[in-house]
């Protein structure tokens, strides 16, 4: 249920909204770990290689969902704190029905563009078959991914962060028995893995349309004109646009990079991306505590309460440092092992380690630059941490390229580790800079 995130313990609400969020987040991996792991180990390393070649194109619709979303959710929480509950509604409406629309004309146009565009990757030829009948299944999923993550986002706005984790769980469920049917039992291998992935995409968005109007009957509503409001979508775009952008942005030097990493071939490729997996769930704490803080803050900034919100941020950067801390240490000593649990050969769970032991001591650096992060969209800065990302990318890109003769595939590591660096950098600088405008309007005042 909703929770007013401006009053009691910073710390104990901090973890109580954070932890189903971070529950939710490793259901969701579940779909590319269960996908991943029964390809790898009933088809081989090249059936696993092919779906990890279509990695970087997935989410780049996934993270411009999940970027511009996450701008509705800053936009919830802000009118929640200021008592605003009739524009819920139509915040919920106005983006299901626009992000709907755009992510189902994309579908429909990235089926049969599939092929030319892992062309242009320069995907393997032996594994080239496997992602695009992979990709094409996938994309008919994204539509249901966009709905999904429009609820998602207004019910965490409301501080109801149970909902996501509640509908992910049943997806997850559903993805597992689905890709034992039609992966082991039935053995349609990669594209069978797809199918299983896309119903339970389906069932999980489903699930929280409805919870959504079961629990919270103001968020009814009925598809007519005035479903769609126009100053809404241009209040909440000024919100979104610019995470949306930086997350599409990312992904575009994440399809370049992707090109990078095939250029290594076959084994890098099935090691870098399969490491990218475990890496993804090993950094959730992390992203969903900076999620957290955004939100909570965003409350409290509604409400008219600067000061908490800037308690928001000292614990939860506390908490995350020694959360990253704990991470190092697991995936120093574990990396490998998981990395070998998808039925990789030694010589490419060597690769994935190496790339572990590259970037697993600046987890600390990462955690703490999401928790500025944080801070920064919750007080509604969207568009210079939009900003900041895709110069932090530019970064990442360059010394890939710029250090691939010096270092060969282990560049990998290094480049985004690096990145992180001037990721947090940057951040620390903007909140040095708003802090000081602040203290100039005290003293004015």
């Amino acid at each position: 249920m909703k929770q007013d995130l401006t009053q009691g313990s910073i710390a104990r609400t901090l973890i109580w909204f954070t932890v189903p969020l971070i529950l939710s987040g490793l259901l969701q991996q579940v779909f590319n770990w269960v996908d991943a792991f029964i390809v790898g180990n009933t088809e081989g390393e090249a059936a696993l290689a092919g779906i990890g070649a279509t990695t970087s194109l997935y989410n780049l619709f996934v993270t411009v969902i999940v970027g511009f979303t996450s701008g509705v959710s800053v936009l919830t929480a802000q009118r929640y704190g200021m008592g605003e509950r009739e524009k819920l509604v139509t915040i919920l409406s106005s983006f299901t029905l626009l992000l709907g629309g755009v992510f189902l004309l994309i579908a429909a146009v990235g089926v049969p563009l599939t092929g030319a565009i892992l062309t242009l990757l320069d995907t393997p030829t032996d594994i080239f078959s496997i992602g695009k009948s992979y990709m094409q299944i996938l994309f008919l999923g994204v539509p249901c991914l966009a709905v999904y993550n429009v609820y998602s986002a207004v019910l965490r706005g409301l501080g109801d962060s149970r909902a996501p984790f509640l509908s992910v769980l049943v997806s997850s469920l559903l993805n597992v028995f689905l890709d034992i049917l039609l992966v082991v039992i039935f053995p349609y291998g990669a594209a069978g893995a797809a199918a299983a992935t896309v119903i339970s995409q389906a069932a999980m968005t489903l699930f929280v349309i409805v919870y959504a109007i079961s629990k919270y009957p103001m968020l009814k509503y009925r598809c007519n004109k005035q479903a769609l409001n126009g100053l809404i979508l241009t209040t909440g775009s000024a919100f979104s646009l610019p995470p949306a952008i930086q997350a599409g942005t990312a992904s575009l030097g994440n399809l370049f990079l992707q090109r990078f990493m095939n250029g290594f071939g076959e084994q890098t490729v099935a090691a870098i991306t399969t490491a990218y997996r475990v890496d993804c769930v090993i950094i959730l704490p992390i992203v969903n505590f900076g999620s957290g803080i955004a939100t909570i803050v965003a409350q409290n900034i509604g409400a008219g309460n600067h000061k908490r919100a800037r308690e928001v941020l000292k614990t939860g950067a506390l908490l995350i440092a020694a959360i990253s801390l704990i991470l190092t240490a697991i995936v120093l000593l574990a990396g490998g092992p998981l990395i070998a649990l998808f039925g990789l050969t030694p010589e490419s769970v060597a690769i994935g380690k190496g790339f572990f032991q590259s970037i697993a001591l600046c987890y600390i650096v990462y955690g703490l630059a999401m928790a500025v992060r944080g801070y920064l969209e919750g007080i509604g800065d969207m568009l210079f941490s939009g900003l900041a990302g895709v110069t932090a990318l530019a970064v990442r890109i360059g010394a890939s390229y710029g250090f691939a003769a010096s270092f060969g595939n282990k560049v990998i590591g290094y480049a985004e580790a690096f990145s992180w660096v001037v990721l947090l950098a940057i951040y620390l600088i903007r909140f040095w800079q708003k802090s000081n405008i602040t203290l100039e309007r005290k003293v004015v005042s």
